[in-house]
């Protein structure tokens, strides 16, 4: 294992810390590539998985905090400008985002939670939760308990597939197609899940 990657782990916990952290401000590499990697490399038996997925956690929920912060001292009008302007940069739609903005009002839980499952909206949604002044305490249990999720289905994949020969860059292509379908399909769901409901509610009743 080589370059800057190898030197970054090469400060051990504190090292992937700061790669979870970071992929949490930027998403380069994605994260299911960067836990996919992790998975296959430094992961040596299940005690120290547990402690990579604990650590990637902390990590992305610190990550999700900053940016919460951050949209808790811009306000709601500024955080909209800001993903207007630079949402395409870092491949956030700034439709996407407005759509989970006004979901967050109905259910800021189940959305922080959902939110964790969708690549970039996981990374920049948290904006959006401070700029709403949406309770913290919430926000902080639905995040950790869907980085959690999030990151143990990668870490787990890498590491079943330590010792198999594949690439993590490889796998990872495959893994970023089934998460892109998923969340067309979560985007889909969101948009025309509550009028399908409530044309097929009546039927029931």
């Amino acid at each position: 294992m080589t370059g800057p990657l190898s030197a970054i782990l090469g400060f051990g916990l504190f090292g992937v810390f700061c790669l979870a952290f970071t992929e949490k401000i930027l998403p380069i590499p994605p994260s299911h590539v960067l836990l996919l990697f992790l998975g296959m490399t430094a992961a040596p038996d299940d005690g120290t998985l547990a402690i990579l997925l604990g650590v990637t956690t902390l990590a992305s929920t610190t990550g999700c905090l900053v940016w919460y912060t951050v949209g808790r001292r811009i306000g709601i009008d500024r955080a909209d400008r800001l993903v207007e302007r630079f949402g395409r940069y870092v491949f956030l739609r700034p439709e996407t985002y407005r759509k989970l903005g006004q979901a967050y009002r109905r259910n800021h839980v189940r959305v922080s939670l959902l939110a964790q499952f969708i690549p970039t909206v996981r990374n920049y949604l948290p904006i959006a939760a401070g700029a709403l002044c949406l309770p913290a305490l919430p926000f902080v249990v639905a995040t950790v308990a869907g980085a959690t999720l999030w990151n143990a289905g990668f870490l787990l994949t890498g590491y079943a597939l330590h010792g198999s020969g594949q690439s993590p860059l490889a796998v990872g292509f495959r893994i970023i197609a089934i998460v892109l379908a998923l969340e067309t399909a979560f985007m889909l769901a969101l948009r025309y899940g509550p009028a399908c409901w409530r044309r097929i509610r009546p039927m029931l009743g």
